[in-house]
């Protein structure tokens, strides 16, 4: 079956309509609409809906999608497999980070990346860490480096990079600020504001918390741990963040309450990676601890 009408059929459905899917093929719409009848025509199957201008998968397309990925990460497998007998770091590196990890962990080494290794051609994409998990189990994105799932995951090789601690924290006129040996079951009290419920760093709190008795429901959730910061800072509740954000308007009253994630590098087990992967991860387990924690 012909790849590059498999490519126009993932590309139409990540992108949303067929002049998109052209316009990244650098192909012309007519094109796509030809390769798209050609593959339907040998499945047997209509595989999209024409809704006005917008496409709609069909239940023959929805359950052909991931098989059509499975074929197009199995392709790009070989071709990495073939680049990667020779010693020249070079090609396309495709990589999600998390806004945490993006922000605050990789400047430093996405600039030494590209200053050393010029004919790699990385393209990022920044996503929450459940989205960069999906991205990586679905062949979409060759690695992801973000907060770490806290169990294993049967489609990931997960590789920790850095341990990051957590803390509660509340801005310095609230009733907890001057609080002497607060306990947990003190934080029910007062309003939260947290990662969003089903987020790695929210199971994290939620266990450190059911741990002790206590269970608690966010006044305000956000996957930004600085818009986090910013509402605690203003006196809106508490929140929990990394010890590194011990600054500014926050303090942390010193719950005994040990909480922490790790922060790592998500992989496919039954995927080669590109020499241009394999150099990034050698200088990530290189990198030095910073300093400044800011969103999650």
């Amino acid at each position: 079956m012909q790849t590059e009408a498999i490519e126009a059929f993932v590309s139409i459905c990540e992108l949303g309509s067929f002049q998109a899917a052209a316009d990244a093929l650098h192909l012309t719409q007519p094109a796509v609409s030809k390769r798209l009848a050609n593959l339907e025509d040998r499945l047997g199957h209509t595989l999209f809906d024409r809704v006005g201008r917008g496409v709609a998968l069909t239940e023959a397309g929805r359950a052909y999608l991931p098989h059509a990925r499975e074929m197009i990460a199995v392709l790009a497998d070989g071709v990495r497999e073939l680049e990667s007998l020779g010693a020249h770091v070079g090609g396309p590196l495709s990589l999600a980070l998390s806004h945490h990890v993006g922000l605050h962990r990789m400047p430093p080494i996405l600039r030494a990346f590209v200053r050393d290794y010029p004919d790699v051609s990385p393209t990022i994409r920044f996503v929450d860490s459940e989205a960069a998990c999906r991205l990586v189990a679905h062949g979409e994105c060759e690695l992801a480096v973000i907060t770490l799932p806290t169990t294993p995951h049967q489609a990931l090789r997960l590789h920790p990079i850095w341990r990051d601690p957590l803390q509660i924290f509340v801005s310095r006129d609230h009733d907890l600020a001057d609080t002497i040996n607060p306990g947990p079951a003190m934080l029910a009290k007062y309003a939260s504001l947290l990662p969003p419920a089903g987020s790695t760093t929210r199971n994290i709190i939620d266990r450190a918390l059911q741990n002790r008795g206590v269970s608690i429901s966010a006044r305000m959730e956000s996957h930004y741990l600085e818009t986090l910061r910013m509402l605690a800072g203003v006196g809106l509740g508490w929140t929990v963040l990394p010890s590194a954000m011990s600054r500014g308007e926050l303090i942390a009253p010193g719950f005994d309450l040990p909480m922490a994630r790790n922060l790592g590098v998500v992989t496919h087990p039954h995927r080669s990676l590109s020499n241009a992967a394999s150099v990034l991860i050698q200088m990530l387990e290189a990198a030095q601890q910073p300093t400044v924690t800011d969103t999650d």
